[in-house]
Parts: structure tokens; C-alpha cells; sequence
């Protein structure tokens, strides 16, 4: 079992009775999507038998005010008051944006993270970022805040399909590159389908957990964690807009980390050896998108808007190797474009 800070990776079941038990709370009530209501409830509803059970549509296109609004009002009407609980049970979007709400209902209430999706597992959950999209910007409105726990159990893994599995592999793969060389060579060595989770959710949790200690409002050293995400947020909300072209979040990091990357190889940080290593695995795993042309001015937007920039310049994390990542590196929309050709080129 890992323990770090609040954040558990045991039997789920085991683990919320003894928190339900440990604490006396007015009213608990559940976040699902149709989804986690259909696969994950039922592993822990024994135990929530009496909780008010909210349930929103699941994609990241409803990661709105509108679906807060929702959330409140059903907290309202439930008659919660400032102790009561508010469990996120389901991936990225319900954690993210249930703990927002629970945040700012009453002032806020205290809330759980049960990350249902690898993506939720490895990422989302972990770090206290909370927070819903705003005009087609990623996590534009937000704060930072910590779930009082965070309760991870692979048992969850087993109910999500490959895709799902996949985009949250992009985040594990990240974090090798920014921080683990060595397990970066590791999961290179199998398909990802054979990876042993239980392994890797571990290893994945302690390297942001550990970033997150050293900079929990991420005013430095903590934006390392955004490698791939300047361009992949860019991406992943101009696809969002597109009817059947949405990509997700992991599908769209995968192309920033390797568009990324080639901006780090041509500020003179990495190699064309490293490059050409990431850009072959993570193609290998993702395969390839069809951008189309112009794409610089459709995703620029967005980009502008990164919450890592300064006044107008564009700031990005890099590598400056395998292992190794860099924070706070100018970038220009030239740069960008060109990291884009490259990709369409491979």
C-alpha cells in the first residue's frame, strides 16, 4: 500500500469504511457520469447505501458552470450543509470539477477523490488542481485546494475500455520523461496492454505527489508537470469544437509531448537520438493524427491563454533530456508551427 500524504492506493472498499467510519458527516453525497454509475457504483453503493447519488453527463465538453450549476443545486436540495461529503467517483472530469464545487459550496465542504480511470489515477486526483473549462479554455476557472483523500484501487481499471486505458498511459509516459529516465526505458520494454498497473499507478502517483510537495501552487517548479500540454491543451479544446474529431486528453498530449519535444531539440536541450526515440514510442502506442493545415491559428487561442504564460509570452516545459524536464522556456508561435510540421512529416 502507498501512502502519501492523503492519498491511499489499497481495497477500495476497505479503505472507505474506515475513513466513512473515522469521520461523522451530516450527509454524503456521490458525483457520477453514466459510466461510473453503470461499472464503478455498485463496487462501493454497500457502503453508501444512504448517500444522495448526482449524476452528470460524462466528456470533457461538460466540464461547465452549467453542470455546476446542476451540482449545486442538487447539494441545495438535498439540504447539505458544511458537513457534509462530497465523493467524486469517476475520472478526470468529475474529480476535477466535483471538488470544485464541493470547494466553493457553503464556502466549502470536504470532499474525496476515487479516480475511477487511469487518467484520474496517475493524474487528476492527485495535487489539489480543481477546476471546470470556460469558453473552450482548458481549466480556466479554478483553484487550488486538496481532497481530504484520495482513494485508489486498480479494481477500477478493469471496467474502462483500451482508448480509456491508453490516454491515461500518456500521463505515465510523461512523467518518465520529465522525471525517470530509467522507467522510462522500462515501459518501453512491453506493450502497454501487458503493463502491470499495479506497478505503475504507484510509481506514476509518487513522482507528481512529490513534485506537488515542493510546489503546491505551482509558481515554479511544479509547471514541469505540464510537459506536452501547452500545444496538447491547445489541440485537445480545438478538437473538442469539431463534431467527431473529438481526441482525448491523453491522445492530444501524446501529440504535445512529441511536438514538444522536437522544440526542445531545436533550443539545443535534446537530442535527435531522444527525440526520435519519444517520437517513435509514443507513435507507436497513439498512432497518428491528420492535422490539418492552419492548425497553428485554430489551437494559438488557446495556447495564449496557458495559465503558465506571462503577459504574451508563451511559456513551455521542455526536456533538456530523457528524465530530465525544464520549466518556464519561452516559446514563439513560429516555434510552434515548425513543431507542428514536424509531427505532420513523421
Amino acid at each position: 500500500m502507498l501512502q502519501e500524504k492523503n492519498i491511499y492506493i489499497q481495497q477500495i472498499t476497505d479503505k472507505l469504511e474506515e475513513y466513512l467510519q473515522a469521520h461523522s458527516y451530516s450527509k454524503v453525497a456521490v458525483i457520477v457520469d453514466e459510466n461510473s454509475y453503470e461499472h464503478c457504483l455498485p463496487i462501493v453503493k454497500p457502503l453508501l447505501a444512504e448517500a444522495t447519488i448526482i449524476q452528470i453527463q460524462s466528456g470533457e465538453e461538460n466540464k461547465t458552470l452549467t453542470t455546476c450549476e446542476y451540482i449545486w443545486n442538487a447539494l441545495t436540495e438535498a439540504q447539505f450543509d458544511r458537513k457534509g461529503l462530497v465523493i467524486n467517483l469517476g475520472g478526470g472530469v468529475i474529480g476535477d470539477m466535483g471538488g470544485f464545487c464541493a470547494s466553493t459550496y457553503k464556502r466549502g465542504i470536504d470532499f474525496i477523490q476515487i479516480p475511477t480511470t487511469l487518467l484520474s489515477q496517475v493524474d487528476a486526483s492527485v495535487g489539489g488542481k480543481l477546476g471546470i473549462d470556460f469558453h473552450s479554455f482548458k481549466n480556466h476557472i479554478g483553484l487550488f485546494r486538496e481532497p481530504n483523500a484520495v482513494l485508489i484501487d486498480s479494481v477500477f481499471l478493469k471496467t474502462l475500455p483500451q482508448n480509456e486505458i491508453r490516454s491515461g498511459f500518456a500521463e505515465i509516459i510523461k512523467h518518465c520523461l520529465i522525471a525517470d529516465g530509467d522507467e522510462w526505458q522500462n515501459i518501453k520494454s512491453a506493450a502497454y496492454q501487458e503493463i502491470n498497473w499495479s506497478e505503475r499507478v504507484p510509481h506514476s502517483v509518487g513522482i507528481k505527489a512529490q513534485v506537488v510537495a515542493e510546489d503546491p501552487e505551482e509558481k515554479g517548479w511544479r509547471k514541469v508537470l505540464n510537459f506536452g500540454h501547452t500545444i496538447g491543451h491547445g489541440i485537445e479544446s480545438h478538437y473538442l469544437t469539431i463534431p467527431g474529431k473529438k481526441l482525448l486528453h491523453g491522445e492530444a498530449i501524446a501529440i504535445g509531448m512529441i511536438t514538444e519535444a522536437y522544440i526542445s531539440l531545436q533550443r539545443g536541450y535534446l537530442s535527435e537520438e531522444d527525440l526520435n526515440e519519444i517520437s517513435q514510442y509514443i507513435l507507436s502506442v497513439y498512432g497518428k493524427v491528420t492535422l490539418e493545415d492552419g492548425l497553428i491559428d485554430a489551437v494559438l487561442p488557446t495556447i495564449l491563454q496557458d495559465k503558465k504564460n506571462e503577459g504574451k509570452t508563451i511559456n513551455c516545459t521542455l526536456l533538456e533530456s530523457i528524465g530530465k524536464g525544464i520549466v518556464n522556456i519561452p516559446i514563439t508561435k513560429e516555434e510552434i508551427a515548425d513543431s507542428l510540421a514536424y509531427y505532420v512529416a513523421l
